[in-house]
């Protein structure tokens, strides 16, 4: 299940992350993001309210996906991660050469200074795998300990009264 989920995040170039504000609601932005298996890369500038709020509280959500025409085809992603700063140079700059080899235009750009950019990390913890290919409302959810254990859980299917009844 972990190479069906590599597979999803290889897709795809932006993501929704969600942190929490201060008051405790919700703050969705997308993001340009790369990843280096199920280790996601983003950066963020230092002044903006996700820096904040990633700092207060490092829990966050995201969801990577695309809209499709036939329900069959849905495939997304839907994660709970920590994000934590690259504050390593070498790391850093590794991270920084994943997302420019993923956004081609941004590398026309000067490289992100530490002094105004954060390069930050998520360290997923419990995956949620959309696939509708496998029945309309299938998920399989892996979870990752702190010792990156992986556990899969059995595959679920939430019936929302789209699946053709047995009987017809």
């Amino acid at each position: 299940m972990e190479s069906n989920a590599i597979a999803i995040l290889d897709k795809f170039r932006v993501l929704a992350i969600s942190t929490v504000r201060p008051d405790g609601w919700p703050q969705a932005t997308m993001v340009s993001f790369a990843n280096d298996g199920l280790l996601i890369y983003f950066i963020i500038s230092r002044t903006s309210q996700k820096f904040t709020n990633i700092r207060r509280d490092d829990r966050i959500s995201m969801v990577v996906g695309c809209d499709c025409d036939d329900p069959k085809e849905i495939k997304a992603l839907s994660i709970a991660a920590q994000a934590s700063e690259v504050r390593d140079p070498g790391q850093r700059e590794h991270a920084i050469d994943l997302v420019l080899q993923r956004h081609p235009a941004l590398a026309r750009l000067p490289r992100p200074e530490p002094s105004k950019s954060a390069v930050m990390r998520a360290f997923c913890r419990i995956i949620t795998i959309i696939d509708y290919s496998k029945g309309f409302g299938h998920t399989d959810v892996i979870s990752i300990g702190p010792s990156e254990t992986v556990w899969m859980n059995p595959a679920r299917s939430d019936d929302w009264g789209f699946n053709p009844s047995p009987h017809e």
